[in-house]
């Protein structure tokens, strides 16, 4: 988020963001990232029997990934916050200088009856992020903006770890994975403002060019799962 458009993400900021980015929003909408066809990962975590389950990635700004999650179904929340640092540095702030630990992370709450582990990180991997960049996304640089997953449980680090593999293994990505695996790191929420933002301002520039995008990546080429009604965060988290 250390992009001009996207430092505009504070509240009092985006009716100057909306303004300038009129005509921005009234070009052709083109992704700043492209969706990429991969194959499901061959080792997989069994169904499950309805209960809920969590996973927690890092792919960028938060924003987008939080809006790509909130539309595939069996996800029934999807909250943006922090991962990888600790309680007194979650914080926009303090992670926005880049020396927090912290990445921006989207804890998803998933029933997998409905969706696998596997099928949220061929999600993660394919629509939400490009997997190959090192500490940035898109305009955004820093180690805040890396790509990580956060294993909940030694079977998730499991088949994240061979699901890496094997993307690697069959080269669908031009650049090896960059994603890093990181084990018992506590989750904050990010501040009331950042929950629901692609859902609450799709006019705004970088939602636009960068995220909504990938909703529609996701609907394209997973239409299985996808969902056209948003589950949004409710207030209080």
């Amino acid at each position: 988020m250390n992009s001009i458009l996207k430092n505009w993400g504070g509240p009092a900021a985006l009716v100057g963001a909306a303004i300038f980015g009129v005509a921005l929003w009234q070009q052709p909408a083109e992704s700043a990232e492209v969706a990429v066809v991969i194959a499901p990962p061959t080792v997989d975590e069994p169904a499950g029997a309805g209960h809920a389950a969590t996973a927690i990635f890092a792919g960028g700004c938060f924003w987008g990934v939080q809006g790509v999650f909130q539309h595939v179904k069996g996800v029934s929340n999807a909250v943006s916050g922090y991962a990888g640092g600790d309680s007194r540095s979650a914080n926009y702030d303090a992670v926005s200088g880049g020396d927090t630990g912290h990445a921006e992370s989207v804890k998803i709450t998933y029933d997998p009856a409905q969706v696998s582990y596997g099928k949220l990180l061929q999600i993660f991997f394919s629509v939400a992020h490009n997997p190959t960049e090192l500490n940035r996304q898109g305009p955004d640089s820093g180690t805040q903006y890396r790509s990580a997953i956060f294993p909940q449980t030694p079977a998730q680090r499991s088949v994240a770890e061979k699901y890496i593999a094997q993307l690697d293994a069959s080269r669908v990505f031009k650049k090896p994975l960059a994603t890093r695996i990181e084990m018992d790191k506590a989750f904050y929420p990010a501040e009331t403002y950042h929950q629901n933002f692609l859902t609450l301002h799709p006019s705004h520039p970088y939602i636009a060019f960068n995220d909504l995008p990938k909703v529609e990546n996701l609907k394209r080429i997973a239409p299985d799962v996808y969902r056209a009604d948003p589950v949004l965060v409710r207030k209080g988290l």
